[in-house]
């Protein structure tokens, strides 16, 4: 069993050296100990969120000069006492001031254990929590701002509002069968109808923005795919504004596949160059063309691109058919425009959806950037909306959505109430799992040791 009780101490910069570091300590002996080590103040007498600057000894041997910061509890991240010291970025002295806080009475923190703590003291619930870990891990605008919005609760105030609603139509419902006898109705069931049906539409909502929310958290595949000399090379070379992959006039140059990241506005695309497609012979092709095909099964999006002078009408129609069957995001890309009249070219391929670029050129090239991310997000990252990252929260408001069916059901055929009740108690309980209200330590552990120690 953890001790909620003691005092814990942990480094909250970056491992290695630099200009700064900064030591936290929470628990209620915070800043008695750091008492014990600062020295020509008491700082158990200064007031909540201030700053000092001392000079930080052991007994009689001076560790550092540094900056103590104050945050007396209940005004605190934690909720308890917590002192942030800023010293100098030292690795040693680091060390030395954490032995220190040890010696007077403090341990170690855990993996997660200020938040964990943060949470446990009502600071945050268990959706914010986990929201700090996702800002702490944010690469991206999209990821930040995702995880910016839900740590300040709109997730959490979504589900709570939900929740007060069923609450009160489960009490009503419940009070009802105290009355069985008397056969009363104390639940309006038409109010109930519009909060079910209200209900169903913000978790499906929510499930739906899933989809968004894991390209925001881990990216998009994007396979280029195309027939040998065609400008795949040419352009993640262009894309990545360097020369990643070989570029050469002889077709078949690339054997195996090449995967680089970037990002374009907030959202990280993972392009993976892949062999040219065409019948061959050579064993060691051959190879690359299959795996060409591996990585177009998977990717979320494929961006075919063709040569605009090779290719045919119905050559790219058919590509374009096979895409559709097998149900791939994807875009036509028409490439080498630099080499014919723009007119003939879209005379050409009139009646395609055809971007048409010259990678080698450059032209056109943001035009495809923008189709990217339109074709991932459509405009949904430009509102408020709330989005689920964590696959924890989708497959809980899965089991949210099914309790809210069952709901349905159940009053369509009029079942008793306190049937409905169960029901409503289930759905209840799912929204409980997801904001921390219903939870148990294990659970708790698992999710906090994934923090970084220090937060």
């Amino acid at each position: 069993m953890n001790n909620w009780n003691d005092t814990i101490v942990a480094i909250a910069t970056p491992p290695g050296i630099g200009a700064i570091g900064v030591i936290r300590i929470s628990g209620d002996k915070a800043i008695d100990i750091i008492d014990l080590l600062f020295a020509g103040k008491n700082l158990s007498e200064q007031l909540s969120h201030t700053l000092h600057v001392g000079i930080l000894k052991d007994n009689d041997e001076v560790i550092d000069e540094v900056v103590v910061s104050l945050f007396k509890t209940p005004r605190s991240y934690t909720g308890e006492n917590v002192v942030e010291i800023s010293c100098h970025g030292s690795a040693f002295i680091q060390q030395k001031i954490i032995d220190a806080c040890i010696k007077h009475g403090a341990r170690i923190a855990k993996p997660g254990e200020f938040t964990q703590r943060a949470f446990l003291n009502g600071k945050l619930d268990l959706t914010q929590a986990e929201a700090v870990a996702d800002l702490i891990a944010s690469n991206t605008e999209a990821s930040r701002k995702t995880a910016l919005q839900n740590m300040r609760g709109g997730f959490s105030n979504v589900l709570q509002q939900l929740r007060e609603q069923l609450l009160k139509f489960s009490a009503l419902i419940e009070l009802e069968l105290d009355f069985s006898q008397e056969d009363v109705e104390f639940a309006d069931r038409t109010q109930l109808y519009e909060l079910i049906t209200s209900a169903e539409k913000t978790t499906g909502d929510l499930l739906q923005s899933f989809k968004l929310g894991n390209v925001i958290r881990n990216g998009v595949q994007v396979a280029i795919i195309g027939k040998p000399n065609a400008g795949k090379s040419t352009l993640l070379n262009t894309l990545l504004n360097e020369n990643r992959a070989i570029v050469s006039e002889t077709a078949g140059t690339t054997r195996d596949t090449i995967e680089e990241v970037i990002n374009i506005e907030g959202i990280l695309f993972r392009l993976i160059d892949t062999a040219g497609i065409r019948a061959s012979s050579n064993e060691i092709e051959s190879i690359g063309i299959e795996k060409s095909f591996e990585k177009m099964r998977i990717a979320d999006i494929v961006l075919y691109i063709f040569d605009c002078a090779q290719e045919t009408t119905e050559q790219l129609t058919h590509q374009q058919q096979q895409l559709i069957s097998e149900n791939k995001n994807y875009i036509l890309t028409g490439n080498k425009l630099d080499l014919m009249n723009a007119d003939d070219i879209i005379k050409k391929f009139e009646g395609l959806d055809v971007l048409f670029i010259s990678a080698k050129e450059h032209t056109h090239v943001n035009l495809l950037k923008k189709e990217l991310v339109d074709k991932v997000i459509s405009g949904q990252l430009e509102h408020e909306n709330i989005i689920i990252t964590n696959a924890r929260h989708f497959e809980a408001l899965q089991k949210v959505n099914d309790a809210l069916i069952d709901i349905r059901q159940g009053m369509d055929d009029k079942i008793p109430g306190d049937l409905i009740a169960l029901d409503i108690r289930r759905c209840l309980h799912y929204l409980g799992e997801i904001t921390g209200q219903i939870t148990n330590e294990d659970q708790l552990d698992y999710i906090f040791s994934k923090f970084c120690i220090g937060k």
